[in-house]
């Protein structure tokens, strides 16, 4: 299969100052090193904080990296200005988590529909008008909603208004930054099934953001598992899920809640950011039960523990 994105040793930092003045440094994005191939659904979980929305703004170039390489089909777009980046912007797209608010209560469903198309210059009145009636059909919407406004709409509805937008300028890829952690789970199910049958039909990649398990176990065929700013573990879904690695993937699956499952009692003071950040070694060995000597003085790098299942672990043969 062949890669349509991949990213190169990427780095993001961001730096909080403090009421009284102190400054303070977040790796958001620490070295990652990840490929996307054409048409798969790549997922990514971990913890709040740990840098995977950070990566999705990398990745459509909302953030520029401090440092690293963006390859989209093999051309860097990481180092590139407003102006060269205009006319790749079209093929990667992003659907937010709250399309409540992604979607300008001001506008109709026809002008957020439009309004995309109209910024890329490549459509006349008459074909906007025949894609965005298409794109409401393909989502399982009624040309006729198109006069209505966002708060007309349903959430589950308002989350298809905002896959149709993402669609119309055509992309290769998506970035799904939590698309259906606002929606109860019938409706869950209902937009999961409406993206994989547009991926069928229009040959998208997507890379699915989720703290969801059991929702990225459904949609994605490989997964990678973030934690402060690092992938920790990447592999086959399945493989990974039922076979984890790495200590922290372990913890995120027995953190699942599960039916006569005891509740895990948490040191919630362990592996804040404020003891890992300044780590040279791996961050989670301050809450990791296999940590050794090393793994608080150099940082492991992913390796192939078996067949198409990496980890960042030096506790792990």
């Amino acid at each position: 299969m062949t890669a349509v994105l991949q990213l190169e040793d990427v780095h993001k930092t961001f730096v909080v100052k403090s009421f009284w003045g102190k400054e303070s440094v977040t790796r958001a994005v620490d070295g990652v090193d990840l490929s996307v191939n054409r048409g798969e659904t790549l997922g990514i979980v971990g913890e709040s904080g740990c840098g995977k929305s950070t990566l999705a703004n990398l990745l459509t170039r909302l953030e520029k990296p401090d440092t690293g390489k963006i390859l989209l089909d093999g051309v860097d777009i990481a180092g590139m200005n407003e102006a060269q980046l205009r006319p790749l912007r079209s093929r990667i797209q992003m659907v937010f988590q709250d399309s409540h608010s992604s979607l300008d209560p001001r506008f109709t469903v026809r002008q957020i529909l439009e309004e995309p198309m109209r910024v890329s210059r490549r459509w006349n009145q008459e074909k906007m008008t025949e894609k965005i009636r298409m794109l409401m059909e393909k989502v399982g919407l009624s040309a006729d909603q198109l006069p209505r406004y966002p708060h007309e709409f349903s959430g589950g509805q308002r989350q298809r208004l905002a896959i149709a937008r993402a669609l119309t300028t055509n992309p290769e890829v998506l970035i799904l930054d939590e698309p259906t952690s606002a929606l109860d789970v019938s409706v869950q199910a209902q937009v999961l099934n409406l993206l994989l049958t547009l991926q069928a039909e229009l040959g998208l990649t997507y890379i699915f953001i989720s703290h969801n398990l059991a929702v990225v176990r459904y949609i994605a065929r490989r997964v990678a598992v973030m934690y402060f700013g690092k992938i920790v573990e990447l592999g086959d879904t399945g493989q990974v899920l039922a076979q984890p690695m790495h200590p922290y993937t372990r913890e995120l699956i027995d953190a699942v809640p599960a039916i006569g499952k005891p509740l895990r009692e948490e040191n919630r003071d362990e592996g804040s950011g404020e003891k890992t950040s300044a780590m040279t070694g791996c961050p989670h060995s301050p809450r990791c039960p296999l940590a050794q000597p090393r793994c608080r003085q150099t940082m492991p790098h992913l390796r192939e523990i078996q067949s198409g299942q990496r980890a960042a672990c030096w506790a792990v043969e």
